[in-house]
């Protein structure tokens, strides 16, 4: 049966989320001067993906930077702003799409590099970008059973990799323009890293309660967009319009469960312009309770949601209501309510 499913937590809250940026920035503007032979030849203009994606610049790890330590330093800053000490977390979940090889997990890495105890539970979980907030779903229902007290959902992205080997692509002369648009959001990506600490709500007052929310799949479009290291290839109207359907009757049948018409701030997965804007529209949310982090950031996947609350963090008071809402490759949704 269609539906969406719905979980509800009594007791979480999240203690802090924190995020590391990456340092070297990379412009939509130098991204047209790589492509400008191609441009030309395929008569594309100049100036897409600030125009169609609202992408301006990105991040991109440099030299001596990597994503795992990355992610490392925002788990760190995490836990000590929550003030929980790393033999008190019995919970790792790493949501990265990057990865550096199939084996071991990303987490055992970041386990080690934030002196985790050998009792502290570490595992991937991959769901394209939906994995921080299935990460922080789990998490949550495990602090609600009594299973763990305080768990470190964390996540790093490496873009470099991908754009290098699409412009490479995209420049052999080979490549038409129906190839070259479907390459198109590969280069909207971004690098970056976050973390976020979940504990009971009961022992920590001041945190943010974790209420609740929706998931719904429509995995009959599993397809439209696949990735790895050498490319991303989107269908991409096909994409918006499949995952405009799903969020939708996601927010329609929430409305049984959940009242989220009138949000403080709606917390967003950061895609694009496009996909914003559609969202936006189709929810009649108030677009100005929607931050936009992916002109300046890209779409950093999994991470772009903490990435985008951590920067909001300071401008939220209690009593805040927050929406985290996404849509993830395959496709998948999610909904997660924070009360502030």
């Amino acid at each position: 049966m269609d539906g969406n499913a719905t979980t509800t937590h009594r007791n979480v809250a999240l203690l802090s989320v924190a995020s590391t940026m990456a340092s070297r920035v990379t412009t939509s503007e130098e991204i047209d001067h790589q492509l400008g032979p191609v441009l030309k030849r395929l008569r594309l203009p100049k100036g897409l993906l600030q125009r169609v994606a609202g992408v301006l610049e990105r991040r991109n790890w440099a030299e001596g930077e990597t994503f795992d330590d990355a992610a490392i330093s925002a788990g760190r800053r995490a836990l000590a702003e929550a003030g929980i000490e790393p033999g008190e977390v019995g919970l790792l979940i790493n949501t990265s799409v990057t990865r550096k090889h199939l084996e071991p997990s990303v987490a055992v890495r970041i386990h080690h590099g934030l002196g985790l105890p050998s009792s502290a539970i570490n595992f991937d979980i991959a769901n394209a970008c939906l994995g921080f907030v299935n990460g922080m779903t789990l998490a949550a229902q495990l602090i609600d059973s009594g299973q763990i007290k305080y768990a470190v959902i964390i996540d790093g992205e490496d873009a470099d990799e991908i754009q290098v080997n699409t412009i490479a692509r995209l420049s052999n002369g080979l490549i038409g323009r129906k190839d070259f648009m479907s390459e198109f959001a590969s280069l909207t990506l971004g690098s970056g890293a976050a973390a976020a600490v979940l504990g009971p709500a009961d022992a920590h007052p001041e945190g943010h309660r974790i209420l609740g929310g929706v998931t719904r799949a429509a995995t009959e479009f599993n397809e439209l967009c696949v990735g790895s290291v050498d490319g991303m290839f989107t269908d991409a109207k096909a994409l918006l319009k499949g995952g405009m359907e799903l969020v939708v009757s996601a927010w329609k049948e929430a409305k049984r469960d959940w009242n989220w018409a009138s949000m403080d701030r709606y917390i967003m997965h950061q895609v694009s312009a496009v996909h914003t804007n559609a969202i936006v529209k189709a929810a009649s949310i108030d677009g100005s309770r929607v931050p936009r982090t992916y002109p300046q950031l890209g779409n950093v996947g999994p991470a772009s949601i903490p990435i985008t609350l951590a920067a909001e963090a300071a401008s939220l008071v209690k009593g805040s209501r927050v929406l985290i809402m996404g849509v993830g490759s395959g496709l998948n949704t999610a909904m997660m309510e924070l009360a502030w």
